[in-house]
């Protein structure tokens, strides 16, 4: 299996926490955020991993080198901001399957990859990740129907539900209609249009989930994460 992660964030909303480095590498514990991601990587059976980079990139680099856990590590650099959606076309461009794994490099999720792997072998069909979280309103949620995505909502309503977790498995060319190097969102330029016009299988995940991107849940991260590797 092939992941893309999205780390090229700056992290404005952590500065006052965490300043000198990528959010990526945001220490828990002792350990760089991004080293426990890449871990967890290792262990569910991934071979290469395509790191999409840009605010210090060179800290990033430096620290895992080619190589890591036995997986191959290749770099994708921005040199302008892309957004998530330019991000992954550029990354999907390094991969050599037919499809692939994208997440976030500030979220932590425990997924199950075997069972999505599965599924994309059976069907062949793009998959959004959800999660089923007790309160929608920092990230906005998934409107559902027959194991299928429906629509995104904004991030207006409150109260328990399905929120788009951030991770997907997706053919290699699914983006080939925006050009390498172009900015756009994933997820609002491309996402919110195109489950209304193709078939989006929805995985409901139950693993541990954490985004570390604001303080309160990075600090939540220093005391939960590391109790996961005991």
């Amino acid at each position: 299996m092939e992941a893309i992660i999205l780390a090229g964030g700056r992290g404005l909303r952590l500065k006052s926490v965490v300043s000198d480095v990528p959010k990526a590498m945001a220490l828990v514990g002792e350990k760089p955020f991004l080293e426990i991601l890449l871990s967890m990587l290792a262990r569910k059976g991934f071979s290469l991993v395509v790191l999409s980079l840009g605010y210090m990139a060179d800290k990033i680099i430096s620290y895992f080198g080619d190589h890591f856990a036995g997986m191959e590590l290749v770099y994708e650099i921005e040199r302008t901001p892309l957004g998530t959606g330019g991000a992954v076309r550029n990354g999907m461009s390094r991969c050599n399957l037919d499809h692939v794994f994208v997440f976030n490099g500030d979220t932590y999720l425990d997924l199950e990859v075997t069972d999505m792997e599965n599924d994309w072998q059976r069907h062949n069909t793009p998959i959004i990740v959800a999660r089923e979280v007790s309160n929608v309103s920092r990230y906005g949620c998934l409107e559902t129907k027959n194991d299928r995505v429906g629509s995104f909502s904004e991030k207006k309503l409150t109260g328990p539900g399905l929120i788009n977790a951030g991770c997907y498995l997706l053919p290699i060319h699914i983006l080939d209609q925006f050009p390498i190097g172009e900015p756009f969102s994933l997820e609002t330029d491309f996402l919110a249009k195109a489950v209304k016009t193709q078939h989006f299988n929805l995985f409901l995940t139950k693993g541990y989930f954490i985004d570390i991107g604001i303080p309160v849940d990075y600090a939540r991260a220093q005391s939960e994460l590391p109790t996961l590797f005991r």
